[in-house]
């Protein structure tokens, strides 16, 4: 696999930051103008990318109401997934004018296809990439179908087994796309953080050779932000205007000033992995004087003895090395030394022929 992949323009690398990924799923509630002021949101608050799904209720589900197809336990219990997919799809004419938006305003749209419809309609658009979500990683025809665009594409693996993130890995090879992300993720609405299990982020990277990032349905940013440090190269989280006003995802989604925490936090913990080139940051350099070194704590005559009572190690470090303190004690001084003066080479008599205390 490639080490480094662009969607529309933007290089997704280990050496870049995380591209960030706004999702805005049912967020809406139905409304476009919220939609318009979530993509206004996510642009403001500094992500790279802003995120929608592609589907309707009858092409994800059918309206029934039988076993399997109503909900159990969870945010959403008691709900058919007829039902709540019809809430939380959004419209496709909503998509022209929704990608024109973000494009218009300078953010990178595109979305997750749920079936071979969704990705023609996706086409239509010119959608820089396509994201699988996690309960469609099993839809090898779909990974296939949308791997064949020629697009990259972002495969999200809650749920997946080893086998069914080989297979989505091959299909994504097979059907010829030009780049893979696979994005951990733990598919519980919302995550707890000792469940994200970020170490899995190593494991997928080593075994498939892909970029590897987070999808993140965890509470606040502490989660994302490790596992920037541990090299994601893309986060997802899912955004909403106000998670008071409710919406079928609200409840885990982050509002426009967490996300712009997010993004400034996962940015300065992939900054913080890079190594800094030289012996030490240039933000160090101006207190090295600032370390301890040995001066002279008593008035000194030529001829004198050094002791512990006339020399010390103390700040600042403009004198000999501390660690030369055991070899200066019990020699004589070659000079009237006052007190605050700096102990050189030159002022120790046994040492007058040496070069900055290098001994």
């Amino acid at each position: 696999m490639t080490t480094t992949i662009s969607i529309a323009g933007r290089s997704i690398c280990d050496s870049e930051p995380p591209f960030v990924i706004a999702e805005i799923s049912g967020n809406h509630n139905g409304e476009i103008e919220r939609a318009f002021r979530l993509i206004d949101a996510a642009k403001q608050a500094g992500a790279d990318a802003v995120k929608f799904q592609t589907y309707t209720a009858d092409t994800i589900t059918i309206d029934h109401h039988g076993p399997g197809f109503v909900i159990e336990g969870g945010l959403w219990d008691g709900r058919s997934l007829h039902d709540l997919y019809r809430e939380a799809h959004t419209p496709w004419d909503w998509h022209p004018a929704l990608f024109e938006h973000a494009r218009q305003i300078g953010i990178i749209p595109f979305s997750s296809p749920f079936d071979p419809t969704a990705v023609d309609l996706l086409e239509s658009l010119n959608a820089p990439a396509y994201k699988i979500a996690s309960f469609e990683i099993v839809d090898i025809p779909l990974i296939e179908y949308a791997a064949a665009t020629g697009k990259p594409l972002i495969v999200s693996t809650g749920m997946a087994s080893d086998g069914d993130v080989s297979d989505a890995v091959e299909a994504v090879g097979r059907a010829g796309a030009p780049g893979l992300i696979l994005l951990h993720c733990v598919s519980g609405y919302p995550t707890q953080a000792e469940e994200a299990n970020l170490p899995r982020m190593a494991r997928l990277r080593a075994s498939h050779g892909a970029l590897v990032g987070l999808s993140d349905h965890t509470l606040g940013n502490a989660v994302a932000v490790a596992a920037a440090a541990l090299g994601a190269v893309a986060i997802e989280k899912h955004v909403t205007l106000d998670r008071a006003d409710g919406g079928p995802d609200a409840a885990f989604s982050l509002e426009p000033d967490e996300l712009a925490a997010l993004v400034r936090d996962v940015r300065a913990a992939h900054a913080a992995m890079h190594p800094v080139p030289g012996e030490s940051p240039a933000s160090e350099k101006p207190n090295t004087v600032l370390r301890r070194s040995l001066y002279v704590v008593a008035d000194i005559s030529a001829g004198d003895v050094f002791t512990k009572d006339n020399v010390r190690s103390i700040r600042p470090g403009y004198g000999l090395a501390p660690k030369l303190l055991r070899r200066v004690l019990g020699e004589r001084a070659t000079a009237d030394l006052k007190r605050g003066t700096p102990l050189a080479s030159h002022h120790v008599s046994a040492f007058s022929d040496t070069k900055n205390g290098v001994l």
